[in-house]
Order: structure tokens, then C-alpha cells, then sequence
């Protein structure tokens, strides 16, 4: 049995790869923890998963300026020293950090202490905290294509995000069913990412009158603290009742997904991995302040691949009309599924815990063979 900790919280787009890889390892009789921050967001993602060990930790993003890079300075080596007490007492075979500001501490404490550190990627540009311990790592997951510069290639793997495995694709009436709503031709689904988007849920508000007349309901994941659940009605074509659904947070992502016969969505690595999972076509909107422009970079990964449409910020005024051109074009929609389809081939999430686990038997090995008695 290994025992692994994996550093995951800050984002959903961090959180959601580290409960996937840890409920398949935790499957095959080993143990985790996860360490996630004090974030709203991560402690409403993980209420549904009692099964697994969570611990909270604290911590802070870097946002540029003297100030807010001194208090990050001071959160890291807060995290340092925090992390080689966590480490002496939990004793891992390995660390699994998914990159943010929780990576850096507990990475530099386990190299020093000769703890295997391995690195995740999920974004096609690599972020700050990932090209800052790329060369502590003795594995490096990352998308295909991305580079990085100075690891060798026997160090890097190819093995994709890790989906949970409660997001799977379902039928579109089944998954209404499940959200109780009512959709009479056609539903576009609209998520901001765990963070949420105002300018995507005020896109809905000011343009869901111009839809139902079009036959288009709208399901939208509005973000924690943007707003309250709630539903409006519109008058669509023959009287029929239309309407658009706001929920802050869904725990049901891959029903949310699963419903939409297009979704609008910004473009984080876990947005982009659930939605192929659901095989949902959809225009992605980077979040234009992303750091390194990350989503920028993903969003035009997922254009080249044939899945979807990319759609700058600054271009917003022209979304209404992208939907309505698109959600009734049925030639494109299936082009677009089947390269979903194609997207989707193997669980990375098994693949990676298998990875993690010969990782950490290699460690076992090369311990022991280092405290042999002298002949």
C-alpha cells in the first residue's frame, strides 16, 4: 500500500483532477490526502466526497505589485515550513501537486526531504507554479503538445485531465429530468468555470428574450456568491413557456453538460475536459485576464481539434448571433461531437494513478537497496 498526497485546491480546475486520481487510487487499497485551501469554492466541491481526506491549508495566489508579492513571499514560506511538519507526520511515498499557489511549499519540503514530487499540468500555456519546480519533478504530467523547457522527455507523460468519474455524458432528457427542468426544442447551458463569469451571466439576462423567441431555453451556472437560484420566463414561439435557470454552484456537472444542445463556457482546462467528456459542442469565451493567458491558449487548442468555436471576450456583442447560427446548424453540432468523440480516449485518471504507483514502488526499492546492512 503507498500513501500519496496531493495538492489540489485553490481553483476547481485544480481540485476536480486531484478527487478523480485520488478516488481510483483510494479504489486499489492506497491512501490520500488532499489538501485543498479555505476557498468557498473548494469546500462546496468537496461536500459530496465523505469518502475521501481532505485537510485545509492555507495559503495565497500571487497577483503582482510589491505589496501583494511580499504577502506572497510570506505565504509560501509559511507554506514551506507548514508542509515539512505535514510531511514528518504523514510520511508519503509521493506528492502530486496540481499547480497553484498550494504547489510550492509542499514541493520544495519534499525534495528536500527526498520525497518523489510530481507535477500536473492542465492548461496548454504551463503556469507560474509549475515552470517555477518543473526541475524538482521527477514526473511531469501535461496536455499533448505543450513543452516545456529545460525537462528532459523521459521525464514528461502524456496522460491528459483527469474527469471524475460521476461526469460522464447521458442522455439530454435523462439529464433534464435530473435538473427538473423543462426544455421544449432547444437548451444552451452557459458556465462561468468554478470562479463564475459576470460578464457571461449578464449576457444571458440581457439577451434571454431574443432567445426564446428562437425556442432557446438557458441553464446557467452563474458562480458562487453571484447570485441566487433562481428562473425567468419568456413567451417562445406558439405561446410556449421558455425559460432560463441560474444556479450558483451544480455538484450534477456532467448532467448540466449532458443537457445542452450547445454550451457557452470559459475555457479552463477542467471546463474544456467535462465538456468533452459530455460530448457537448461549444463556444469557448477565455477569460481574458487569465495568467499567461492560459485560457487564450486552451480555447484555441480546442478550435483546432474541430470540438468548438473560440470566441474573444471583446467580441461578446456577437455571441447572441453565434448561438443562433450555430445551435440550429445540426451538420456542424454532430462534426463537432464526433471530434469530441475522438478526444476522449483513454481515462487519465487511471493512467496516471497506475504512473504514480511504480513511482512510488521505485522509491521502495531504491530506499531499501540505500539502508542495506554492509557485508
Amino acid at each position: 500500500m503507498s500513501k500519496i498526497i496531493i495538492a489540489c485546491g485553490g481553483t476547481g480546475g485544480h481540485l476536480a483532477p486531484g478527487i478523480a486520481v485520488a478516488e481510483v487510487l483510494q479504489e486499489g487499497g492506497h491512501q490520500c490526502l488532499l489538501l485543498i485551501s479555505h476557498k468557498q469554492v473548494d469546500s462546496a466541491l468537496v461536500e459530496k466526497y465523505g469518502h475521501l481526506n481532505f485537510m485545509k491549508t492555507p495559503g495565497r495566489a500571487y497577483t503582482g505589485g510589491l505589496f501583494q508579492s511580499l504577502a506572497f513571499l510570506g505565504s509560501m514560506l509559511s507554506g514551506f515550513f507548514a508542509s515539512r511538519r505535514m510531511l514528518r507526520t504523514e510520511a508519503p511515498d509521493l506528492v502530486l501537486l496540481f499547480g497553484g499557489f498550494l504547489s510550492l511549499g509542499l514541493g520544495l519540503a519534499a525534495q528536500i526531504k527526498g520525497i518523489p514530487v510530481v507535477l500536473h499540468e492542465a492548461n496548454c500555456r504551463p503556469g507560474r507554479a509549475v515552470r517555477m519546480i518543473k526541475h524538482l519533478s521527477t514526473r511531469i504530467y501535461l496536455p499533448d503538445g505543450v513543452r516545456l523547457r529545460g525537462v528532459p522527455p523521459e521525464r514528461i507523460r502524456y496522460f491528459g485531465y483527469p474527469v471524475r468519474k460521476e461526469i460522464k455524458h447521458a442522455l439530454k432528457a435523462d439529464a433534464w429530468k435530473r435538473l427538473k427542468i423543462q426544455v421544449p426544442n432547444k437548451l444552451l447551458v452557459v458556465i462561468g468555470g468554478s470562479q463564475g463569469a459576470s460578464a457571461l451571466n449578464e449576457w444571458v439576462t440581457h439577451n434571454f428574450e431574443v432567445l426564446a423567441k428562437a425556442g432557446i431555453s438557458l441553464y446557467c451556472v452563474t458562480g458562487l456568491g453571484k447570485s441566487s437560484a433562481s428562473t425567468i420566463h419568456e413567451v417562445g414561439k406558439g405561446g410556449v413557456d421558455i425559460t432560463a435557470t441560474f444556479v450558483p454552484f451544480s455538484n450534477q456537472m456532467g448532467d448540466v453538460i449532458s443537457a445542452a444542445d450547445l454550451v457557452v463556457s470559459r475555457a479552463g482546462a477542467g471546463s474544456i475536459a467535462e465538456i468533452i467528456r459530455c460530448r457537448a459542442p461549444a463556444i469557448l469565451v477565455p477569460y481574458p485576464y487569465a495568467s499567461d493567458d492560459h485560457q487564450q491558449a486552451n480555447a484555441l487548442a480546442h478550435e483546432q481539434h474541430g470540438a468548438g468555436i473560440l470566441l474573444s471576450q471583446n467580441k461578446l456583442d456577437t455571441l447572441t448571433d453565434e448561438v443562433l447560427d450555430l445551435m440550429f446548424n445540426d451538420w456542424l453540432l454532430a462534426k463537432f461531437k464526433s471530434n469530441l468523440e475522438r478526444l476522449d480516449r483513454f481515462e487519465s485518471s487511471q493512467r496516471i494513478a497506475a504512473d504514480l504507483l511504480a513511482l512510488c514502488d521505485k522509491q521502495k526499492i531504491d530506499n531499501s537497496e540505500r539502508v542495506k546492512p554492509m557485508r
